[in-house]
């Protein structure tokens, strides 16, 4: 998943990761520009998986 994904379809992604993982916030999902590896850290912290894994995960969504 590229930045430009991300960007473009975060606020559903999010949705959908939220009902996923009961345990996410809305500030673990904050997408601010220039900041993605600060969330991708975020959710790798709290869903205790890789960004590969993450990416997979969202790519599935």
């Amino acid at each position: 998943m590229n930045k430009l994904n991300i960007k473009g379809n975060w606020n559903e992604l999010a949705g959908k990761l939220k009902q996923k993982f009961a345990n996410l916030t809305d500030d673990d999902l904050l997408f601010k520009e220039g900041k993605e590896e600060e969330l991708w850290g975020r959710l790798q912290q709290k869903l205790g998986k890789t960004k590969e894994q993450i990416r997979k995960l969202i790519a599935k969504l």
